[in-house]
């Protein structure tokens, strides 16, 4: 079992920059790919990033492209997302995802991973 847990959300204004933080714990050496969703209010979770074990991969949400950042480190069992030139329309619970399974796609799903947290409120004022 793994259990995960966020944190570094906060209210920031249009423009300004967050980072978060999800810690990893339990069989933490069977995680593959960790990921980033986020759900707005009335609206479905959406795919904001993902990163594999190794490093060396990564997808991104269309709506985040160059403006968020995905890293990771396994040695501390972390995952992190740099949140960059955020927008009002950015507002949402970000949620931190893992899965077991040796997967790998550009179009993630919320159904791909096992395990999540309990999110972090992001909001982003006009």
């Amino acid at each position: 079992q793994v259990h995960l847990v966020e944190s570094g959300g906060g209210l920031v204004q249009a423009g300004d920059s967050l980072r978060l933080s999800c810690t990893a714990s339990g069989r933490t050496f069977t995680i593959l790919p960790m990921a980033w969703f986020r759900q707005a209010p009335g609206k479905e979770r959406e795919f904001v990033a993902t990163m594999a074990r190794s490093g060396n991969y990564t997808t991104y949400g269309e709506a985040v492209k160059g403006r968020f950042i995905i890293s990771r480190d396994n040695a501390k069992s972390t995952v992190s997302l740099q949140l960059n030139s955020l927008n009002p329309e950015d507002t949402a619970v970000y949620y931190c995802a893992a899965t077991e399974r040796p997967t790998w796609r550009t179009n993630w799903r919320t159904s791909d991973f096992e395990y999540w947290g309990r999110g972090t409120q992001v909001t982003v004022s006009s």
